[in-house]
């Protein structure tokens, strides 16, 4: 084996696992946040169930205010939090508090997006039942909107998988660090290659599950 290949080789596995981790652990906590801001943004939007136009506009602006911070800013910004919360500003672990916290605005969105593509008639019957709001939410909203939040979650993901490269930059560990520590600083275009490389096949891979699981709960109605 090639002496440049068997290098490349030997620092991938590593750091593509803190890639996953970063990756998935963020959205776990990015979901934990966005999820209850999504449906609260949906109820009480001017269509929802509940509408309260000051609540919504506040909760809206604030969630456009988060969406639009440019992350590598936020993170830095977000440092002390990480510091007080694990003792550490650096690293796989550190990284996960600012990519929670600024992709939970985005899960917001899609999830808000995707329940305002629920029929309406579902809503209208499930009122003329009784049905309380909670009722509503859970066993007509969300089970409607499930292909569409799958989708939205492969999405987060992938951007997630994004700001992860970014936070490599200034420390965040990955396939990130691994392409401008060992690739750029080093002038080593193979290792920032293969990086990329990676990063294009966990993309591709979670961009064909969410569309595959999407497609088959919607072949299932």
């Amino acid at each position: 084996m090639p002496p440049n290949l068997h290098e490349i080789l030997g620092l991938l596995p590593q750091a593509t696992l803190e890639t996953i981790y970063m990756t998935f652990a963020s959205t776990f906590l990015a979901c934990l946040l966005g999820l209850p801001l999504g449906i609260y943004l949906f109820v009480t939007s001017p269509a929802g169930l509940r509408p309260q136009s000051a609540v919504y506009n506040i909760l809206s602006r604030l969630v456009n205010l988060f969406r639009s911070f440019p992350f590598i800013i936020l993170m830095i910004l977000l440092m002390p939090l990480s510091r007080l919360l694990i003792h550490t500003s650096i690293g796989p672990a550190a990284v996960v508090i600012p990519l929670s916290i600024s992709a939970a605005p985005f899960v917001a969105r899609v999830v808000e997006a995707a329940l305002e593509e629920v029929d309406k008639g579902c809503l209208l019957a499930a009122q003329a039942m009784g049905s309380t709001d909670w009722q509503i939410v859970r066993k007509v909203l969300l089970p409607e909107a499930l292909p569409a939040l799958v989708s939205g979650l492969a999405l987060t993901i992938i951007t997630i998988i994004g700001y992860t490269a970014m936070a490599g930059a200034i420390g965040g560990g990955g396939l990130g660090d691994l392409a401008i520590r060992f690739g750029y600083y080093r002038f080593r275009q193979d290792i920032t290659l293969a990086a990329v490389v990676v990063i294009l096949i966990l993309v591709e891979s979670v961009q064909l599950g969410g569309t595959l699981f999407s497609r088959s709960l919607l072949n299932k109605r």
